[in-house]
């Protein structure tokens, strides 16, 4: 009998040393990648200001974007990490402090320095970038960006970065225990027959030469994966919702040929805005309007810029996932996606 205990006492060791056992071997850039490393826990991202154009013939995109930040201790010499994702290339940089080296190392950029740095004291840093950067292959599941065409042959681009993250085409502070504080202007160039949609709201639409830049404002603290572009022929209608913090805008961007259905689809909006503000509380971004734009994905809970790709019918692409027949009876995108915002980018991203 006692033998029998010790060797049972012995499997069960040998079973949980297995099971605990952490054969993962962790590189290098996967703590870059993941960690608040020594060169991102001294400061905090502050917002974004964003300049985007995309090419679709080339599949390529440029731009910039202006970090400001604020620094969180006393530190001296100090080393900045961007990150920007190969194959993406980062073009000039410039700060509001003394960049004394600049190294690129795979994913990464890092900017030395020879100062002393105060906790509460603000900066900059600019940063052009351009590339061909990774095309998604089965979005949103996997990550990148998406070139295709509508059913009228328009370009129809956007990204889908929520695994891979936004530095597969954006330089930024990558990591989701730092949003931009203050938020995010976004300024989408497009060509004239082409629309530029993003989180927030639209504050200035104005002509450049040839081109049109739809510049887009979000005032609220927002993770990297929902500072999203979607650039396509979109039309626009609006509505208003009575909510528990007043009227909240509703503001759906579909392809032009969609139009009709999505007046149709959408109505099931304000219905479920009553349903989730009941159980959960105000929506979280009245701030930034309520958005559904439409996609050439599934969906995705972008921060008040909700991706639609459901091709406006109830289920989950017409089927009923719980087998109940109830699951017809609504749009399981347009609820699931929404729900996000709450149980997502309100607390957990």
């Amino acid at each position: 009998m006692k033998k029998l205990l010790l060797l049972s006492v012995l499997a069960m060791g040998f079973t949980q040393a297995q099971f605990f056992e952490n054969t993962e071997k962790f590189t290098k850039t996967d703590s870059l990648k993941g960690s608040n490393t020594k060169f991102r826990n001294f400061w905090d991202v502050k917002k974004y200001d964003i300049v985007l154009e995309a090419d679709f013939d080339t599949k390529s995109i440029k731009g910039s974007n202006k970090i400001s930040l604020e620094i969180e201790k006393n530190v001296t010499n100090p080393v900045f990490q961007i990150d920007l994702q190969n194959p993406m290339k980062a073009g000039k940089i410039k700060a509001s402090f003394a960049i004394t080296e600049q190294k690129v190392d795979g994913d990464f950029i890092f900017l030395h320095t020879k100062q002393t740095f105060k906790k509460g004291e603000k900066f900059t840093i600019d940063i052009d970038f351009s590339g061909n950067p990774v095309i998604a292959k089965n979005a949103p599941w996997d990550g990148g960006w998406i070139f295709k065409k509508d059913k009228n042959g328009n370009p129809w681009m956007t990204v889908a970065d929520e695994g891979i993250g936004a530095s597969i085409w954006l330089p930024t502070k990558d990591i989701w225990s730092d949003e931009p504080n203050n938020g995010t202007t976004f300024k989408i160039i497009t060509p004239r027959d082409l629309v530029g949609v993003a989180g927030g709201r639209l504050i200035k639409k104005e002509n450049i030469g040839d081109k049109i830049a739809w510049t887009w404002e979000v005032k609220n603290p927002i993770n990297n994966y929902s500072i999203i572009p979607s650039i396509g022929k979109y039309v626009n209608f609006k509505d208003t919702f009575a909510g528990e913090k007043g009227k909240l805008d509703l503001d759906y961007w579909v392809l032009d040929y969609n139009l009709d259905k999505a007046k149709k689809q959408f109505e099931q909006v304000k219905p479920m805005m009553k349903s989730f503000e009941s159980w959960f509380g105000p929506y979280p971004f009245y701030e930034d309007s309520y958005k559904l734009v439409e996609s050439p994905h599934l969906g995705m809970e972008h921060q008040s810029n909700v991706a639609y790709g459901n091709h406006y019918g109830n289920g989950y692409l017409g089927r009923d996932l719980s087998d109940t027949g109830i699951g017809l009876r609504f749009d399981y995108i347009i609820i699931h996606e929404s729900g996000h915002e709450w149980f997502a980018n309100n607390i957990t991203a």
